[in-house]
């Protein structure tokens, strides 16, 4: 165990067990009380399911209340980290996905799926490829300790670029000439993820900074943060029972779409963070800038798939695996980011 491991509390060193019960309980009460469930999901505006967004809500406030204006500018001069983000964002993740598909839908599982059922899979593969992460990105840049200002300027500008960029690379990838973005899920999306947690963050930090400095701050943010893997659990939870029927009555399909997304993430995830390793990026740069493109912004790839094939496609189908799958992946990459924190600041140090 290393010894920044020894320095979380139990509760956090063992959230990976937490999720993992979460996720059996969420299977088992989706199963029990599916009415119960289904009016939980249903309980959604421009595709934002509201409770989940509460309690995302909820986990990434704490970081927001860690940001600090004048730590924004600088990040675009140490542009590095952004860089990595953006080419690997923008440039790659798209692409790989597509090819993954292809590999997986088109060749490996060939005879297990039908050719329809195969492209629908693929569609649905393309739509999360192409939207990376706007609100989880906070939860994990917080567990491997990243710099809280960095993470929300390499949000802020993935945002941006997705507005912009989202629609051409889905039109050119999917072959379609019909795309309708969904604006609504993604201005509903940056205002509940982003723009509320941030603004709700400055007043609370700037009240506690008046109030009792630095130490109010530290010690405000030490309470929060088991709240905020409280939500992380019950969204775990929520999500699983959403979807209780699918994966019980399909696990085989689940288990396919689920295969070329666990590769696409760790492919992702290593070509990020190895760029960042040579290029000498600080760990609480690199972590994030790696978990960015390997996390997706489901809510939106969800909307598009229903959207374009239907409520009950394969498209859609397969960007609700990506959001199943997501959840136990990002922690494995956070466990092994923060088993590299020494040896990537040793590096970024100039000391290996």
């Amino acid at each position: 165990m290393t010894t920044a491991t020894m320095r979380l509390p139990l509760f956090e060193r063992l959230l990976s067990v937490w999720v993992f019960a979460a996720i059996l309980a969420g299977v088992a009460l989706g199963l029990a009380a599916p009415g119960l469930f289904g009016a939980l999901a249903g309980m959604e505006v421009a595709s934002v399911n509201l409770p989940i967004a509460v309690l995302i809500w909820a986990m990434v406030f704490p970081m927001m209340v860690g940001v600090e204006f004048s730590g924004i500018a600088g990040a675009f001069k140490q542009p590095r980290g952004l860089i990595i983000t953006l080419t690997v964002n923008w440039l790659i993740k798209p692409f790989t996905m597509a090819l993954l598909g292809i590999a997986f839908f088109r060749f490996a599982f060939a005879d297990l799926i039908a050719p329809a059922d195969a492209d629908q899979y693929l569609a649905g593969l393309i739509l999360l490829g192409a939207a990376p992460c706007t609100a989880m990105v906070f939860v994990w840049s917080q567990l491997v300790k990243g710099d809280p200002n960095y993470t929300l300027t390499q949000v802020g500008v993935n945002d941006a670029i997705m507005v912009v960029a989202f629609a051409p690379i889905v039109a050119l990838l999917l072959g379609v000439t019909n795309l309708v973005v969904p604006w609504e899920t993604l201005l509903l999306s940056t205002i509940l993820y982003v723009v509320l947690p941030l603004v709700a963050g400055i007043i609370v930090r700037r009240s506690l900074l008046a109030r009792g400095g630095e130490a109010a701050l530290a010690g405000f943010q030490a309470q929060a943060r088991p709240w905020s893997m409280i939500g992380l659990i019950a969204t775990v939870l929520l999500l699983f029972g959403f979807q209780a029927g699918t994966i019980v009555a399909q696990p085989i399909t689940v288990a396919l779409i689920a295969a070329p997304i666990l590769l696409q993430s760790y492919l992702i995830f290593g070509l990020a963070y190895a760029a960042a390793w040579a290029w000498r990026v600080p760990h609480a740069v690199a972590a994030p800038c790696a978990l960015i493109g390997t996390s997706n912004f489901f809510e939106l790839a969800v909307a598009v798939a229903i959207s374009l094939f239907g409520l009950g496609s394969g498209a859609a189908l397969a960007t609700v695996v990506g959001v199943l799958v997501e959840v136990p992946v990002m922690l494995s990459l956070v466990a092994f980011a923060n088993r590299t924190r020494r040896a990537v600041e040793a590096r970024a140090a100039g000391l290996s």
